[in-house]
């Protein structure tokens, strides 16, 4: 008897997005009639960049495919060729998983490469994380050309929902969950302080940050100057606290910033880079640190949910819906160590977060169950909205 079981694929292409994934995928694991798929691209395939590949096996889960996008570039040219080289891998893979749907998350390069080969190959796509605002990285257009090549949207609040309704998607079709990682905070068992100091490879101190610096995107030739001038502000702080660098991503000019981290760590006896913690390790540190200090959407998403205060410098997450724990600072030193004090000084205090109660990979999955026809998606029209804002 063939197995009826509808294919999930889901698509993860680093650190980041699988720790938001990891919850999302087991829900659909354990929903019967749905089986689970999952290629794994980008940086997971890197040594350079932790070859984190190994973290998603040790959470559990089978690779079904490798997707290679990565060149070994630091420039925006680097990362349109590698887009090129994602369609081709993800038009293979697809051809050879042949899923019922695929499942991506945010707005990466890899991940819009395999939106591109999804909708050629007119598989049906839901979309995670559509929506939002990022007005200072180019993820911003990739988020919503995303938005427009997939079928069903999981947005994580309200204004995101709005947003899609804006670009013309289907009300039906969007579903306001929050966001997965929320969910890893209320179902981790995280470590005490004494542990993640070790895993992590330094004890903790009296006053610690956690700090992950991007590049910015949609402004070339900027990151370096900003992360500067976050150095600047660190090296003012108090010499007892600690500081705990995660590297940057792989976009443009990614690898320039962490050559500078790597320098700035090595000539001092209170910081430490790590390219790669994993998901258990940085959610159990962020719940230790003092303040969350970068550009990360982790400082607005997962931050708050832990009432950990955080400094978001620069336009990387603006446009982003805050908690009132995240300050924010213009990438310059005496405007990042003055939020940076800010936060230290709010300290650690219950937080209302703005996306959601930690339940949304059940509503996920739930959703996904309940489509009878993932092939009736793909008839998609453009849902116009009045000058009120009403469908029509």
């Amino acid at each position: 008897m063939a197995d009826s079981s509808r294919k999930i694929c889901f698509v993860t292409g680093s650190r980041a997005d699988f720790g938001l994934l990891i919850w999302p995928m087991r829900a659909i694991r354990q929903t019967a009639g749905l089986t689970l798929q999952l290629i794994a691209t980008g940086m997971h395939l890197s040594p350079e960049f932790g070859y984190t590949i190994d973290n998603i096996r040790a959470e559990g889960f089978a690779v079904d495919e490798s997707v290679e996008t990565l060149l070994s570039s630091d420039s925006g040219v680097g990362v349109a060729k590698s887009v090129g080289l994602g369609v081709i891998g993800f038009a293979d893979a697809f051809a050879r998983l042949k899923p019922d749907l695929v499942v991506v998350l945010g707005d990466r390069y890899e991940t819009f490469a395999a939106a591109q080969a999804a909708m050629y190959l007119r598989l049906p796509m839901a979309h995670l994380f559509g929506g939002d605002v990022t007005e200072g990285a180019i993820d911003e257009s990739i988020r919503h050309a995303i938005t427009k090549m997939s079928h069903l949207h999981f947005a994580t609040n309200g204004d995101s929902a709005r947003r899609l309704m804006q670009l013309g998607e289907d009300p039906s079709r969007i579903f306001t969950v929050g966001s997965p990682g929320i969910d890893s905070i209320k179902r981790l068992k995280l470590m005490d302080r004494d542990t993640v100091g070790r895993e992590v490879g330094m004890a903790l101190s009296q006053h610690n940050i956690l700090i992950t610096f991007h590049p910015i995107t949609v402004e070339a030739d900027h990151s370096v100057g900003a992360l500067d001038e976050l150095f600047a502000a660190l090296s003012a702080l108090d010499p007892e606290i600690r500081l705990y660098f995660t590297l940057a991503n792989a976009d443009a000019e990614g690898r320039a910033l962490n050559q500078r981290i790597k320098t700035f760590v090595s000539s001092r006896n209170n910081a430490i880079a790590v390219a790669s913690l994993g998901q258990l390790r940085y959610i159990s540190l962020m719940n230790q640190v003092d303040a969350v200090v970068g550009n990360s959407s982790s400082g607005i998403y997962e931050a708050p949910s832990l009432n950990a205060p955080s400094v978001d410098i620069g336009d990387r997450q603006k446009g982003r819906e805050r908690a009132s724990s995240v300050f924010h600072a213009e990438p310059e030193r005496g405007a990042i160590g003055a939020a940076i004090v800010q936060a230290m000084r709010r300290g650690r205090q219950p937080t209302v977060s703005p996306y959601g109660d930690g339940e949304s990979s059940q509503r996920i999955a739930a959703a996904i169950a309940a489509i009878p026809d993932f092939r009736a998606l793909l008839k998609k029209g453009f849902h116009d909205l009045t000058v009120g804002g009403a469908a029509r």
